[in-house]
């Protein structure tokens, strides 16, 4: 690992395989202790167009076979399996997330390289029948998929090492180079991860990292033109703001939601409060598809607060670094205080607090509100902490038309017993994803993954992903007779 010292690392560019030094420095902390851990260096415009640079002649003179992407993104799961220790550790230093939690994203990043090394073996295109046209019978078409080229990459604060990972293993699977730009809050993963494919055998010039704020180094990245593709989680204003600066270059957008999840008057309610108390509030609710909205049918209202509130008064809240602390702190405590608002803000409108509600620096304690409306931020927003409302419903069609009353349309959950319902929604709801009998946070890395509406566009998952980064390209022979 680069450092200077064993106390505070230092992180500097990675370009073209060579740590590179800047003149200014960005301090990264501890998000429960406060304190400096590392500082990375700050790169300036120049640094971005020698990445890109370097990106494209790798791309352009690269002589990595298909086989042996394949064999390098193995190595990488294998390495990351052997280095879990330090991964893990790295992220509940500068993320916040608990041991728990860590180890659950570590798990998903082994599979999702694991997943991109089939997934090269697997690409390929298909044949077209041309000579089925009248005048083209001696003609031969196929379709082969190509790699697109350089692939921006800028990845968020809330999974920075497995969002980094579904980002670049896909990329590398394609054939493309990658210029990764990871969260400046949280950017030792994205160093790791190179550190990681390095040590797999992965050419210098295949993955360069340049570090900075997004108004300066995500708009260089945007400025030039070199750059194929850009694969972006986030926000939906930067989304929106990458959509209008990108032209006519493809862009993947993972977004933001307000997740609703549907408990329905048949629903298994043991299964539905256990659930959904258990992954409302993993990773301080930092996550796009968290359980923000709980749609609850009136007949089981009651029954279902009282075992959901059973099961939050049951977690434990507290040092990230603890193997029982279930919920830890967010990413800053200007967000804690800013989800603090919102439910301040929510109570004086008319809104009941049942549990939580309380601060303790960048800790908020898992909060559940009722009596709710849908105009309340905790409602129409993406509240993005661990805070949810329990919101009742009289007919399965009024919380069909409450969930879809959004902007956002990630993933939804639902649980029923009946398996008609179930269907129905899955028609209905309108997200990309419909969990049935699990919440909207349920996530499998080989799924396609991605949203309508603001939620974005494109899908991840390493065989969807690797589709948005490589292009089809038609091949047309004309035979002799």
């Amino acid at each position: 690992m680069e450092g200077t010292t064993a106390q505070v690392q230092h992180y500097r560019l990675y370009i073209n395989g060579e740590w590179i030094e800047t003149e200014e420095s960005i301090p990264v902390t501890h998000k429960y202790t406060g304190k400096v851990i590392a500082t990375i260096a700050k790169a300036g415009k120049q640094h971005v167009e020698d990445a890109v640079t370097h990106a494209l002649q790798t791309f352009r003179t690269s002589t990595l076979t298909p086989s042996e992407r394949s064999d390098i993104l193995l190595a990488a799961s294998q390495i990351a399996e052997k280095r879990r220790e330090e991964l893990e550790l790295s992220l509940v230093w500068e993320v916040g997330k608990t041991r728990k939690d860590a180890r659950g994203e570590l798990d998903r990043v082994i599979n999702t390289l694991r997943l991109s090394s089939e997934e090269v073996k697997r690409l390929s295109g298909e044949m077209v029948p041309l000579a089925a046209t009248p005048g083209s019978e001696n003609r031969l078409g196929f379709a082969i998929r190509v790699p697109k080229g350089v692939i921006g990459a800028i990845t968020p604060f809330n999974y920075p090492l497995l969002l980094s990972t579904h980002k670049v293993a896909p990329a590398l699977a394609g054939g493309n180079t990658v210029v990764l730009k990871p969260a400046t809050s949280t950017p030792i993963s994205a160093f790791l991860l190179v550190e990681i494919l390095e040590q797999a055998g992965l050419p210098k010039g295949h993955v360069n990292i340049v570090t900075g704020s997004g108004s300066q180094v995500g708009d260089w990245m945007l400025d030039d033109p070199r750059i194929a593709m850009y694969t972006f989680t986030g926000s939906a204003e930067v989304g929106t703001y990458i959509k209008q600066r990108s032209g006519l270059r493809p862009v993947s957008l993972e977004l933001g939601n307000n997740s609703p999840n549907i408990v329905h008057e048949d629903a298994d309610l043991k299964l539905a409060a256990r659930q959904i108390a258990q992954r409302s509030f993993h990773n301080a609710g930092q996550a796009c598809i968290a359980v923000q909205r709980i749609f609850v049918a009136e007949a089981i209202r009651e029954a279902f607060t009282q075992k959901f509130l059973e099961e939050v008064r049951a977690l434990r809240v507290g040092d990230p670094e603890d193997a029982e602390t279930d919920v830890g702190p967010m990413i800053s405590e200007a967000e804690a205080i800013r989800a603090e608002s919102w439910v301040k803000e929510a109570v004086e409108q008319g809104a009941e607090l049942l549990h939580g509600g309380v601060r303790e620096g960048s800790l908020v304690y898992p909060t559940v509100l009722t009596r709710t409306r849908p105009e309340m931020k905790v409602n129409c927003l993406e509240v993005f902490a661990p805070v949810v409302t329990i919101i009742p419903y009289q007919t399965i069609e009024e919380a069909f038309a409450a969930a879809n009353d959004s902007s956002y349309g990630l993933q939804a959950g639902i649980f029923t017993n009946d398996l008609n319902l179930a269907m129905r929604a899955a028609k209905v709801l309108e997200y990309g994803g419909v969990i049935i009998n699990d919440v909207s946070t349920y996530r499998n890395d080989v799924m396609p993954y991605g949203g309508i509406k603001n939620s974005g566009l494109g899908k991840e998952g390493p065989h969807y992903a690797i589709e948005e980064m490589t292009d089809l390209k038609m091949v047309v022979m004309n035979l002799k007779p």
